[in-house]
């Protein structure tokens, strides 16, 4: 068979989705470093959502604070619900946490061969606790940027692995 050049086009593309619980903090600052990290390429779209959000809330103002000092914006983001019409659509799925990843599988079983968690990618931990990307809100700036530095080092490594597990 025969592709023609449009489709093969889209059998390539890569669609990144990052769950964390209320779609505001965590998964927006990844879809925003994440869009950077790939902005120059046309394989890839990332989006967020997370496993209790309500729809339509704005990313944090600390979370916006830490993507606009690296010149990226949400200005338009709105967080949204993880559902079985935004997981069909995802490629590859990668959960904040343990807690997310298992509420992923219990509620979505058809799509658990997408998910995997963000810290399999930023480095061996030191302890169990560590596995997760801690929930930033309410304890401050400081706690947002270890959250950035986390999916500073896991994002490089994600887009590898895609890069590589697919053709």
């Amino acid at each position: 068979m025969v592709l023609l050049p449009w489709f093969s086009a889209m059998s390539e593309m890569k669609h990144v989705l990052f769950v964390c619980t209320g779609n505001t903090c965590r998964s927006p600052m990844a879809e925003g470093l994440f869009r950077k990290a790939v902005e120059q390429r046309s394989d890839y779209t990332v989006s967020s959502a997370g496993v209790a959000a309500s729809k339509g809330t704005r990313c944090s103002g600390e979370t916006s604070d830490f993507l606009n000092k690296r010149k990226i914006t949400m200005s338009d983001f709105s967080s949204r619900p993880v559902s079985d019409s935004i997981l069909s659509e995802a490629t590859h799925v990668f959960a904040m946490t343990r807690g997310h990843l298992e509420a992923l599988e219990a509620r979505f079983p058809k799509h658990s061969d997408k998910f995997y968690l963000v810290r399999e990618f930023a480095g061996v931990p030191n302890n169990a606790y560590e596995i997760d990307v801690p929930d930033p809100i309410g304890m401050g700036r400081k706690a947002y940027e270890e959250v950035g530095a986390v999916l500073d080092t896991a994002i490089p490594k994600i887009i590898a692995y895609i890069d590589e597990t697919t053709a």
